[in-house]
């Protein structure tokens, strides 16, 4: 099973965090600040932190932008995962991805089920990878972020976490780039 090896020092990862609503500001962002609280006391660095509509071009766009930025290691955005024709946020991600991590959204299942039962299949939580940099999106329930974050990201996203983790593999997520 899976643990923590204390022997490895922790590595801190550069996280931008966006929250997709069309009704939502800074100050009543509850999902988007759960994952800013989260983040920052596992010890990792906000790199930035944007509120945007539920319009798939200017979500795509602004994933686009963490990605070619340096300072980014991970994007992680809240909102847009359901069903309704305004829910454009996976589509955005999947328009950047080069890879998509599909066990995300099936593990973001099983850890969903434990909580809220069959209402779990309404979520389309994903996540990916462009440009080195990875990309998760979560619903954008304050539950769901704790959920994607407790059980999951706040231990792949940590290098002691054992048997593997995204951060031992970062940087080698863009080595397809450097063979030419």
């Amino acid at each position: 099973m899976s643990r923590m090896d204390d022997a490895k020092e922790f590595i801190p990862v550069r996280i931008a965090i966006l929250t997709v609503s069309d009704s939502r500001s800074l100050a009543d962002d509850r999902s988007g600040q759960v994952l800013v609280d989260r983040l920052q006391a596992a010890g990792h660095q906000l790199a930035d932190r944007k509120i945007l509509a539920d319009e798939r071009a200017e979500i795509a766009e602004q994933l686009r932008r963490w990605v070619s930025d340096p300072d980014v290691d991970v994007v992680i955005s809240t909102g847009g995962t359901g069903l309704t024709g305004r829910d454009v946020t996976v589509e955005a991600h999947r328009d950047v991805y080069e890879k998509e991590i599909d066990a995300f959204g099936t593990v973001f299942t099983i850890v969903s089920m434990q909580k809220i039962g069959t209402s779990a299949v309404q979520s389309r939580a994903t996540g990916g990878v462009a440009g080195g940099t990875y990309m998760f999106a979560l619903p954008g329930s304050p539950g769901a972020c704790k959920d994607g974050w407790d059980d999951i990201l706040s231990k792949q996203l940590d290098y002691r976490h054992r048997p593997c983790n995204f951060v031992e593999i970062m940087p080698r997520l863009s080595e397809h780039q450097r063979r030419k």
